[in-house]
């Protein structure tokens, strides 16, 4: 028997010990609500004359969701009625105005019916999903029809909770996204940051700069038109990924990173870099050291032609400039023209460029009626740093990502007026290895082990108080790709520490418990296997006997 045949046994093993311990309609509930009440008397019935009834066609997706959650686990499809039931045992979706928040939703099961309403059709899709999660806890009881009576009342702790995919590093094709999406969507995450520009890979069809993909999205002459290290997705494929995420209550954000992680773009126009590099050979995927020129009039230029593109592609009112890991000293430092601009705007750091050159790329995202996202970055990477790099406008969203930075740039944004979002390298980023000795085995420089409890034990406001936390928007997963070739180690890498994470996003602190959770990861794991997500088995939370 292989290790993985072995591996998979043992997990089913613990499953099965795990079901007749602690099987119940709150067993499998994750995120875990923020208001659960199990309540006493008869099970709802469920049979062949029940129906979903929907006031309109404006449900008509979650209906359709709810009927296919009915079908996979009871074994009976319900037919799909438009109005309100005069009697019976149904479902009822309704939307109910006096909920607040477009994602508050509430969950009631009698013996009568169950009725899910929501703020909005996304509260009540997170109803829907937070049912499917007490048919898959109580798997007995809902394979013979019957659901257990509940009330749930739940809206989440924080409005952004987002999941980071890099095809930029190695691409992933649409469908992959769409699969990773479906997955994201059933754990309660809303956002979807593409991350489609660096180094490795330009990755976004631009019609006005075709060059861009036609050169850009590929380095490797025997990788083929699509594989981990060529490929690009078109704007008609972008449309088609936003539109499934929109059904799902996805929002999609692009990121194009800049001025540094630019070697793709550079490799294609080598004059728009520093004078010291615009005539040596940038080489996609080997090339990590380039900055765009910030006295260069065609960078900004082209930037304001793809910025403009890109926004009227992407509904979401945000775009994601990067701004991250820039290596000024190296580029702008050194460069003629930068030197000479900073001469004249009398700058007595190279980094203060970093204030021109974003005034002009954050005018174009304005241009267009959209918000801008920036990593957060210090005047200094390491302690004592004190203050920004630069002087962020107060209509930039950070997001704090250094390791042990966090709290810094949270009271940062807090005194300066910046709404931020949490990132933090030792809770949020699952790139990293998960345990001692695990993956990933290559293209690793040193990655700290992230593991699961330790994500679970994150609290995005690190402590603070309401007043301290007002400016948090929420939270976002990073998977960056050098070592993440395709969707089997993206979920691998993703999971389960993004079930942790998406706790933290949703749950308040005061009903999030440890213990509680590594009971209520198994039968989601589970079903995880089932829907052929390859994930890594948490084996070390296992409770062992002590002898």
């Amino acid at each position: 028997m292989t290790m993985k045949k072995i591996s998979l046994f043992l997990f089913l093993c613990l499953i099965c010990l795990h079901s007749l311990n602690a099987q119940n309609n709150i067993s499998a509930l994750l995120p875990m609500p923020n208001h659960v009440e199990v309540k006493k008397g008869n099970s709802f019935s469920i049979s062949e004359r029940a129906g979903i009834y929907v006031p309109d066609k404006s449900l008509q997706f979650e209906a359709n969701e709810l009927q296919r959650i009915i079908e996979k686990y009871v074994g009976s499809k319900l037919h799909i009625q438009y109005g309100i039931p005069d009697d019976g045992k149904n479902i009822c979706l309704m939307i109910n105005p006096a909920l607040k928040g477009s994602e508050h939703y509430q969950l009631d099961v009698s013996d009568k019916n169950i009725l899910i309403s929501g703020a909005s059709s996304k509260g009540v899709f997170y109803g829907i999903k937070t049912l499917e999660q007490v048919l898959i806890g109580d798997a007995c009881n809902a394979m013979t029809g019957h659901i257990a009576p509940l009330w749930i009342d739940d809206s989440p702790r924080f409005a952004f909770r987002a999941f980071m995919l890099d095809p930029a590093r190695h691409f992933l094709p649409m469908e992959d996204v769409k699969f990773f999406i479906d997955k994201m969507a059933d754990y309660k995450y809303n956002v979807l940051q593409l991350h489609l520009t660096d180094d490795q890979g330009w990755r976004i069809e631009i019609k006005k700069y075709p060059k861009l993909t036609e050169m850009g999205a590929f380095r490797n002459k025997d990788g083929g038109k699509q594989g981990p290290d060529n490929g690009y997705y078109t704007q008609e494929q972008i449309k088609e990924i936003i539109e499934y995420a929109a059904k799902r209550h996805v929002e999609v954000i692009p990121e194009m990173d800049i001025p540094g992680h630019t070697a793709a773009l550079l490799a294609v126009y080598p004059e728009l870099g520093c004078i010291r590099t615009d005539t040596a050979k940038t080489v996609i995927g080997k090339t990590t050291d380039v900055m765009l020129c910030a006295n260069q009039p065609e960078v900004y230029e082209m930037y304001r032609d793809i910025i403009a593109e890109v926004s009227a592609l992407f509904p979401s009112k945000k775009i994601h400039l990067g701004g991250d890991e820039a290596l000024i000293e190296k580029n702008w430092a050194k460069c003629v023209r930068c030197q000479k601009l900073m001469t004249e705007l009398e700058y007595t750091k190279a980094s203060d460029l970093m204030n021109y050159f974003f005034d002009k790329m954050l005018s174009f995202v304005r241009e267009n009626k959209k918000e801008p996202i920036l990593w957060c970055e210090l005047d200094n990477i390491r302690l004592p740093a004190d203050s920004y790099l630069f002087d962020y406008p107060k209509d930039v969203t950070l997001v704090s990502w250094r390791a042990g930075l966090s709290p810094l740039c949270l009271d940062l944004t807090r005194r300066h007026g910046n709404p931020i979002i949490m990132a933090p390298g030792e809770y949020a980023y699952l790139d990293y290895p998960q345990y001692k000795g695990d993956l990933p085995e290559f293209n690793n420089w040193g990655m700290p082990v992230v593991t699961l409890e330790q994500v679970y034990r994150f609290d995005p406001g690190y402590g603070g108080t309401r007043e301290e936390q007002q400016h948090i928007q929420g939270i976002m997963a990073t998977l960056w790709a050098e070592a993440i070739k395709d969707i089997n180690r993206v979920t691998y890498m993703a999971y389960p520490r993004g079930l942790a994470l998406a706790e933290a996003g949703w749950t308040q602190m005061e009903n999030r418990s440890w213990e509680s959770f590594k009971a209520r990861i198994y039968p989601n794991l589970y079903r995880m296997m089932k829907e052929g997500v390859y994930f890594r088995v948490p084996f070390e939370i296992a409770e062992r006997d002590a002898k």
